[in-house]
């Protein structure tokens, strides 16, 4: 029976599936496997399941073998070599006087192709730099603007609250984030700090937008006027995660009360039309 493989190429990166073949394979082996940019070592990230339980019916690469000791060391010499090729490229754009940012070069697992990534505010004619680079390697180049948050992900970095940040640990995709998930959750619009290291919103605010909202449906609105154990009061603020609210009193005091504490003050106001007591918000003072 066919079986289909979760395999992921880089930390936090995208889960590929490929067929496993002949292999038995297990969460955190390390295979060599084909790719549209030719061979590549990956990391079993999902265990092999029947092919039948995969939701895409498109055709599947095979595992081309289990990785071992030389591979590893192929990696490790790719990665001295990445870091020479950045050196060089950085001089070239100096020598070219180009506006961009050169942050992460990547080789593929045969060194037959390198990938320069950089940021920038505008569009680049880096024909020249190619040029340079095809001349000094001997191999395809391969330039690619990204955009900030993508830097973060691939450099990675310690976010504001002290730990690895988000996008690089195990973020697959970035998801839209709004200043209104901000405002929902009762945070600092301050943009210093509401924004990760890459200088746009945190992505965290996304992780709990959900839940702030559903919470938010059991309190009553601000500016709801109610009934408390100290009087009369007006609803200023809300404590979405304890459930709370904090009223001001007619005197001007304010004080932090649990929704159950408190009565709104809706009650139905009556009337008195053509001798019949009717309630102001009943439905019926129907005119005739």
């Amino acid at each position: 029976m066919s079986k289909v493989v979760g395999i992921r190429f880089k930390p936090a990166g995208k889960i590929y599936d490929f067929d496993c073949g002949v292999f038995i394979l297990k969460k955190g082996d390390r295979v060599i496997v084909e790719t549209e940019q030719g061979l590549g070592l990956g990391v079993v990230t999902v265990e092999p399941v029947p092919v039948e339980e995969r939701s895409s019916e498109k055709p599947l690469k095979k595992v081309f073998r289990l990785a071992t000791e030389d591979d590893c060391k192929q990696i490790e010499a790719n990665r001295q070599f990445e870091q020479k090729a950045q050196e060089v490229c950085q001089q070239c754009i100096d020598e070219l006087g180009l506006k961009m940012n050169l942050f992460f070069v990547e080789s593929n697992f045969d060194a037959n192709k390198l990938t320069f990534f950089y940021t920038s505010e505008g569009r680049v004619d880096f024909r020249e730099l190619v040029k340079m680079l095809v001349k000094h390697f001997g191999i395809r180049i391969e330039l690619r603007q990204v955009g900030i948050r993508h830097q973060a992900k691939m450099c990675g970095g310690l976010g504001r609250c002290g730990r690895q940040i988000c996008c690089s640990l195990f973020m697959e995709n970035f998801e839209p984030v709004s200043i209104r998930m901000a405002k929902e959750q009762g945070l600092s619009l301050n943009p210093t700090k509401i924004s990760g290291v890459c200088g746009r919103l945190m992505c965290c605010l996304t992780f709990e937008d959900k839940t702030y909202r559903d919470m938010k449906k059991t309190l009553p609105k601000i500016g709801k006027k109610v009934l408390t154990r100290a009087g009369e009061g007006k609803i200023i603020r809300h404590d979405v995660v304890g459930q709370k609210v904090v009223v001001q009193i007619s005197d001007g005091s304010e004080m932090l009360i649990g929704i159950d504490e408190i009565q709104l003050d809706d009650k139905e106001i009556e009337i008195t039309v053509d001798d019949t007591t009717v309630g102001e918000n009943s439905g019926d003072n129907d005119k005739k």
